[in-house]
């Protein structure tokens, strides 16, 4: 399965840059043992990186920092990661390069060969995934029967199916659905593929991603496409919408990039982080390993990709904003088809607007609302108005517009003010029929 690279790791690396000397405190290393784990770093970059040319470059670039004693000053095994780490980013301008300290991973990665080690290792990482739900946040329907998933990375397939595949039959009945993508920092392409096969025919056969990587030394060509059979119904028809964000990275750019160039989704948000190259670690000592790109992915279409540039979308957007955004747009299109949905849309448009747009409000405009009505009264407490009915019952009433109020956890009915200098006349509970009834102020 094709290695996750999260903007966690990138982040990590860049952070490593200002450890001092005291923050790695590891024991000291000896001229023989630096020069013997450039030498693996060497071999393994060889043997892995996805760019052979460069590989070459780099080689001596070390060995020449190695002859000239510009490591001699990295006592410790954490100073000489992060010289390694520095270098082998400014000889290739590749960021994806790590180089880290992690006995305890090198060890279990070189264990994996015994089946009750790989086996252990499976139900922890399993354990550890169902911790945050294999990474999906949110599944909902929202107005307008709008489908919504938010997840906050690819999990591998083989131990996230289950989840994965029930959060597509929940959307499976709804008229459109956003993906939500905006703080996803990437993971597993076959999650990706999995999740993207649900919006294509099983009919016909349609590559969604392209790449070739490097494995010990072999290089491998491997083309994945849609999937043939699925849990759940397809939505071949149903319109798409994916939520972008600068922190969108790696699987989740390319499953945006992908479904961009197939016409299958529409992007709204930010453009993305730019992290298209797919990287594995490497152990090349006891202690040591390398994070090394050992591939290149391209899109089915132009048979392109985004390295340093990410994905832009379609409508650009703030992301804060890009699903009232995106929502308005899915309920906006379904409207120009379908003129059945011309009136619901309508009803729902001020709330919308109001999500993308906060009206400004102020305290002084708020308060006049405040007072008794018949069998209700209206509170203000924190800069939020509330409705209260038989003293028990309590919603907010967040602000649509100048005089009209929408109100939490209800989409059918509304409430505006009829005002008269100073303070509200009347409250008027506008429902989604259009019938409207009024409620007198008493005080």
């Amino acid at each position: 399965m094709l290695n996750r690279l999260s903007l966690l790791v990138m982040l990590t690396t860049l952070s490593a840059f200002w450890l001092t000397d005291a923050a790695a405190g590891t024991p000291n290393l000896s001229p023989a043992e630096k020069t013997a784990i450039i030498a693996s770093l060497n071999n393994t970059l060889k043997a892995d990186y996805a760019f052979p040319d460069i590989a070459r470059k780099i080689e001596p670039i070390l060995q020449e920092h190695l002859k000239k004693g510009n490591y001699d000053s990295a006592s410790t095994k954490d100073l000489l990661a992060i010289r390694l780490t520095q270098d082998l980013i400014k000889a290739s301008g590749d960021f994806h390069f790590f180089v880290g300290v992690d006995p305890k991973w090198v060890s279990e990665f070189r264990s994996k060969s015994d089946p009750a080690v790989k086996a252990k290792i499976r139900q922890e990482e399993q354990a550890r995934l169902e911790q945050t739900n294999f990474g999906f946040d949110e599944v909902s329907r929202l107005d307008g029967n709008i489908g919504y998933i938010r997840f906050s990375y690819f999990a591998d397939p083989e131990l996230a199916f289950d989840t994965a595949a029930a959060a597509m039959r929940f959307v499976g009945n709804t008229d459109a659905v956003i993906i939500d993508l905006r703080y996803n920092n990437g993971g597993y392409l076959e999650m990706a593929q999995f999740l993207a096969s649900y919006f294509f025919s099983s009919e016909k056969d349609q590559l969604l991603f392209d790449y070739n990587f490097n494995e010990d030394g072999k290089r491998i060509a491997r083309g994945q496409w849609v999937l043939p059979g699925l849990p759940g119904k397809r939505m071949v028809e149903k319109p798409v919408y994916i939520l972008t964000g600068s922190t969108s990275f790696s699987s989740a750019e390319w499953f945006s990039y992908a479904m961009k160039k197939l016409g299958r989704a529409t992007l709204i948000g930010e453009r993305t982080a730019g992290g298209a190259h797919p990287v594995a670690r490497k152990p090349i000592s006891d202690d040591f390993f390398v994070q090394v790109p050992i591939g290149q992915i391209r899109d089915p279409v132009d048979h392109t990709d985004f390295e340093g540039t990410g994905v832009q979308p379609d409508i650009q957007s703030a992301s804060i904003q890009a699903l009232p955004l995106a929502h308005k747009l899915a309920l906006e299109n379904l409207a120009k088809v379908d003129s059945a949905r011309r009136e619901g849309y309508a009803w729902l448009l001020p709330v919308l607007t109001a999500r993308i747009n906060r009206p400004a409000v102020t305290i002084g405009a708020l308060e006049k609302f405040v007072g008794k009505y018949e069998g209700r009264r209206i509170v203000l407490e924190n800069g939020t108005l509330y409705y209260i009915w038989r003293e028990r019952l309590r919603v907010a009433l967040p602000p649509i517009g100048p005089d009209l109020l929408g109100v939490e956890g209800v989409s059918d009915f509304r409430y505006r003010l009829a005002a008269q200098p100073g303070k509200a006349a009347s409250l008027q509970r506008v429902n989604r029929d259009g019938s409207i009834q009024i409620y007198k102020r008493l005080d």
